[in-house]
């Protein structure tokens, strides 16, 4: 395998595992939260609900990553402003739409070859070379994540479980780590298998 195949298929296991991640901690925050606080929103707070996040998430996601490399990611029967306004679903139907976007994005970047590295995709008409497009969705995706674990922290309040290391246990997180990954401590050395975490630790 050439340097540049390598370098191709540890960049797209990392995206991979950064999405995995934000997705797990956005599972782990929604599952603190009662179906009610899941679909309506705090009179209080003008954003959107934990169901509006998710609808347009998974909305975002579908459109986005179906035929990723052939077609334009804003499909034509995508409704952007739909995804902002629940029309009756359950829980269980908004987590399953969640799903499907899920498996669009990761099926698409399973696929990914080192020549589609290369090629330029549109998103609303305007090109994207295919790592531009991949990373602007993952930062869109982390910035809707992060009002997810947000908006149900507030709800959660002092029942809330904390997702990444909590408050006064950054120096137990960190001896755990050196202890985990003594090359990496000592400055040199790589990720065992060149596995990068998929979790963040803020």
């Amino acid at each position: 395998m050439s340097t540049t195949d390598h370098v191709v298929r540890m960049y797209i296991h990392d995206v991979r595992q950064r999405f995995g991640g934000l997705r797990r901690l956005a599972e782990r925050a929604l599952a603190q939260v009662s179906d009610d606080e899941f679909l309506s929103a705090d009179g209080s707070d003008p954003g959107n609900s934990l169901g509006v996040l998710v609808k347009h998430i998974s909305g975002y996601q579908v459109s986005r990553w179906t035929d990723f490399l052939s077609t334009d990611g804003e499909k034509g029967d995508r409704d952007r402003e739909a995804e902002f306004r629940l029309m009756g679903e359950s829980r269980t139907q908004l987590m399953n739409r969640w799903d499907e976007g899920w498996r669009c994005l990761l099926t698409a970047l399973e696929d990914l070859t080192h020549a589609d590295l290369a090629r330029t995709v549109t998103i609303r008409g305007e090109p994207h070379s295919v790592p531009a497009a991949i990373n602007r969705s993952l930062a869109e995706t982390a910035y809707h994540v992060g009002q997810i674990v947000q908006r149900a922290r507030i709800l959660r309040d002092e029942d809330w479980q904390f997702l990444s290391i909590p408050p006064g246990g950054t120096a137990e997180h960190d001896r755990r780590m050196r202890e985990r990954f003594p090359a990496r401590s000592e400055g040199g050395g790589a990720l065992p298998g060149g596995k990068t975490p998929g979790d963040v630790s803020v």
